[in-house]
């Protein structure tokens, strides 16, 4: 039998980067603020947050001049 589990997983560019910045800051490779190391992960959320703004407020139009 083969097994043909055709879903993907682990970690993705932005969960990368984070591990990344994180290890370069705690070997003192970089020396960022934890604001600029954790950029990732809040910069992540701010865009989909903006894109999530942004298709409500196109709804909410196209609802209205209807």
């Amino acid at each position: 039998m083969s097994n043909n589990n055709t879903s993907s997983g682990g970690i993705g560019f932005t969960g990368l980067l984070t591990v990344l910045f994180v290890g370069l800051k705690l070997t003192h490779v970089i020396d960022w603020s934890w604001w600029w190391v954790l950029s990732p992960i809040w910069l992540s959320l701010i865009l989909v947050l903006l894109v999530l703004i942004i298709v409500g407020l196109v709804l909410l139009i196209q609802s209205s001049s209807k």
